[in-house]
């Protein structure tokens, strides 16, 4: 994974985009700006710098029930790969154990890990899903993802009140039709 290298490339990008626009990068209020964007744009990508092994660590335990694990509502931040406009919202995952659970903590972590990258929620969801049916080979993972976007909201459609909604799961082959809906149950308010 890479982490964003301490040049000055992209505080000048910064300056440049207000040369762009007719801004001063030297006017007082816009003098620290590049240094500024330089540390949100290395927070808002650390994802790219992190991997899901070292979020989990040691953070799998041996299964003690079968129920359902369900965590809700984890709010994540994320941009937006075809504008770099923030989208936000809430995943939620549900998972039936066979013989391994993740530490609770760990599904959040995941989540930022993959939101702290350029992303679609359409693949956000389906990497989250993914990464924790790869780690723990639960019976069947479900997640669902709750996003408003920046990109319909304040330019293109301008549509405020917005919300999107996708949803990926694996193994529901595994489950009977009782279970599969016990586990969707899980995502209703």
């Amino acid at each position: 994974m890479k982490e964003l290298s301490n040049s000055p490339s992209i505080p000048n990008l910064a300056r440049g985009i207000f040369l762009e626009i007719g801004e001063n990068p030297t006017r007082e209020g816009l003098l620290r700006t590049p240094e500024r964007f330089y540390k949100a744009i290395q927070y808002l990508m650390s994802g790219y710098a992190e991997s899901i092994q070292s979020v989990v660590g040691e953070g799998i335990f041996e299964s003690e029930s079968s129920g359902i694990v369900c965590v809700k509502d984890i709010e994540f931040y994320s941009l937006c790969e075809h504008h770099m406009l923030p989208f936000w919202g809430k995943a939620s995952i549900a998972y039936l154990p066979q013989n391994k659970i993740l530490g609770l903590s760990k599904f959040a972590r995941i989540v930022d890990v993959y939101s702290k990258r350029l992303q679609v929620q359409e693949r956000l969801t389906k990497e989250i899903a993914e990464s924790i049916y790869n780690f723990v080979n639960p019976r069947s993972v479900a997640v669902v993802v709750e996003a408003q976007h920046l990109c319909m909201m304040m330019r293109g459609v301008e549509k405020q009140s917005s919300k999107t909604r996708t949803e990926f799961s694996l193994g529901l082959e595994n489950l009977s039709e009782a279970e599969k809906a016990r586990l969707w149950k899980q995502f209703e308010n």
